[in-house]
């Protein structure tokens, strides 16, 4: 249940991303651009179904539209994971969005929810986005939380974890689809990725 997305674009913009000295705008636009590239993956399986609809091609061909089986739901554990949520609407722009508030406490590393709030829809899937998954320790307390409220059909999405925080999720929750970007080495004393791109957070807002 985990997929690298290894693609030799997302390597070029992670690189970027990577360096301390790209600004918050270019780090916001390659984050961006990642997040659309690995909805080829996140998505590659979902099924699809005409509707009663029709349009004509310039040829003349009247032909069914086709929709999707599962509503999307974005689910942005905040702060740092709203900065993926445009890059996937860019590729479906009918995903309806909610928020998972997460803060950690800098001396337990331990997660605390804060806020949760998700859209009541039919059969959704609820896609989970941050950007770092260090530990685990918020993602883990994000799908939990999810799944408290009913959510069945759940993935996670991240741009670099590492494989203290990889082991963690899965042994957690096992049903759970994780997609990343890259798997970095490890974890420092302090609880971050190595090598990473520092507190993704303070680079998407500029607040550094």
């Amino acid at each position: 249940m985990l997929t690298v997305v290894n693609h030799p674009l997302i390597k070029v913009k992670l690189a970027l991303m990577r360096d301390e000295n790209t600004k918050s705008k270019e780090f916001r636009e390659n984050l961006d651009e990642i997040a659309s590239l690995m909805c080829y993956k996140v998505f590659e399986d979902l099924e699809t179904h005409q509707i009663d609809e029709t349009y004509n091609t310039p040829t003349g061909v009247e032909l069914h539209k086709e929709k999707l089986n599962n509503k999307i739901i974005l689910a942005p554990i905040l702060r740092a994971g709203i900065g993926m949520v445009d890059g996937v609407r860019n590729m479906i722009p009918t995903a309806r969005i909610g928020h998972i508030g997460m803060y950690r406490d800098e001396e337990t590393l331990e997660p605390h929810e804060y806020y949760f709030k998700l859209p009541q829809v039919e059969n959704p899937l609820v896609v989970i986005c941050d950007p770092m998954l260090a530990t685990g320790g918020s993602a883990i307390a994000a799908i939990d939380a999810v799944k408290k409220r009913g959510y069945s059909n759940i993935r996670l999405m991240c741009l670099v974890g590492c494989p203290e925080g990889i082991k963690a999720v899965e042994k957690a929750y096992p049903d759970v689809h994780i997609f990343i970007a890259a798997i970095d080495e490890r974890l420092n004393d302090k609880g971050y990725i190595m090598p990473g791109l520092g507190d993704a957070g303070d680079r998407i807002f500029g607040t550094k």
